[in-house]
């Protein structure tokens, strides 16, 4: 990491300063403009611009800037491309990480496709797609964060390892958060996540071909928060309709957030029905009796139309193989929790193969820039993606 040692420390006498520390840079290096050394108090308002450049054999994965906050304590802010432009607001550390150049080097990115806007946030998804793809089964990665945080951008690891073999374009997906955390004057509830997950996967399957993906072939797969809303996706998907949730009695319908014009709602259904062939929910709970904390509703037919181990079809209906991952050291979703899931697929005859990771903890498909974040997801993601793949394959032979 370059630094040039120039102090813009208490630039205005009684002006609010806030410290800006720099993280050592790994396989790259970056500059802040103006130079400023280590752990220095800057005055409020400073812009900075960071610019980063990647040692040979490797390419840029994101700059950033991580402030004190947020559901998990931080909150990183990312920029994949170079410069980045920050304003001191806060003490702030600052830095940049960088991917082996053979992992992307054969993907095309598409980042922040917009497919609705039913709130305060626009919603969108990356595409990571294998450069000359055609025609190739489509992935869709729905992230964590206890459906209270994150974006697609953390499961950007998981995306790049699954697509980078040339099998699959990967769709990473964000959704409104639940409450008013989106900012929201009205809360959005748990079945309004999952509408979204459905508008996701039908403004996916409108646009699969232009990123070389195949619209009718489909998987979903997620950690935690996202494990239960990627189940949802294949589970629920019979209860899309306009009938509305639970605004008349026994009626728990599904409106996805986004439709494709000139398609009915009984098309969309059964052409998201057809299309999801497996799916692979990693350390995630299926029944909303386990995270009702995070559902203002207290019905049990609430709880039971958002519980996707309600809804498991007879494997003569309609087959969904399923591969589950979770950690032995997860303290958020216990063995318990996933082993009821898997009991009632496996009654319903349906394909499950469930891995229980030694030494792992919650959420190590993660990516984030912090170094210990990283280096799970290189310990257990890694290996797991490629279980995950493997598993795909069997289904898309």
């Amino acid at each position: 990491m370059i630094l040039l040692n120039q102090d813009l420390n208490a630039q205005a006498t009684g002006s609010e300063t806030f410290t800006v520390t720099h993280v050592p840079a790994e396989n790259g290096a970056y500059t802040i403009q103006p130079a400023i050394a280590d752990a220095t108090r800057v005055k409020a308002g400073t812009v900075l611009t960071v610019i980063a450049k990647p040692s040979p054999k490797y390419s840029l994965d994101a700059i950033y800037y991580t402030v004190k906050g947020g559901m998990w304590g931080t909150t990183s802010y990312e920029s994949f491309s170079s410069p980045m432009i920050i304003r001191v607001d806060k003490d702030m550390s600052i830095g940049a990480t960088f991917v082996e150049r053979e992992l992307v080097e054969n993907l095309n990115l598409t980042q922040d496709v917009v497919y609705a806007k039913p709130g305060n946030k626009a919603l969108k998804y990356d595409v990571f797609s294998p450069k000359g793809a055609r025609n190739l089964p489509c992935i869709v990665i729905v992230h964590g964060g206890g459906w209270s945080s994150n974006n697609e951008d953390i499961m950007r690891g998981l995306a790049r390892e699954v697509a980078k073999g040339g099998k699959y374009v990967v769709f990473s997906i964000d959704y409104r958060w639940v409450n008013k955390l989106d900012g929201d004057e009205k809360p959005n509830y748990m079945h309004n996540l999952i509408e979204d997950v459905f508008g996701a996967i039908a403004h996916i399957q409108e646009h699969a071909a232009t990123y070389g993906g195949d619209p009718k072939r489909i998987a979903v797969t997620g950690d935690s928060a996202g494990g239960h809303l990627s189940e949802s996706a294949a589970l629920l998907s019979p209860l899309i309709g306009d009938g509305g949730f639970g605004a008349r009695a026994g009626v728990y319908e599904y409106l996805p957030s986004y439709m494709p014009k000139g398609k009915s709602l009984d098309q969309v259904r059964q052409e998201i029905m057809d299309a999801v062939k497996a799916v692979a929910p990693s350390y995630g709970p299926s029944d909303a009796r386990h995270f009702k904390m995070f559902i203002e509703q207290t019905s049990d037919e609430y709880y039971d139309a958002v519980s996707p181990v309600k809804h498991v079809p007879q494997v003569r209906q309609r087959a969904l193989p399923h591969f589950i991952v979770r950690g032995k050291k997860d303290d958020l979703v216990t063995h318990a929790v996933v082993q009821s899931y898997v009991d009632v697929l496996k009654s319903a005859g349906q394909r499950v193969e469930y891995i229980q990771v030694d030494d792992a903890g919650h959420a190590f498909f993660d990516w984030k820039p912090d170094a210990a974040t990283r280096a799970t997801f290189a310990k257990y993601g890694i290996k797991y993606a490629a279980e995950m793949q493997a598993f795909f394959d069997t289904v898309f032979k």
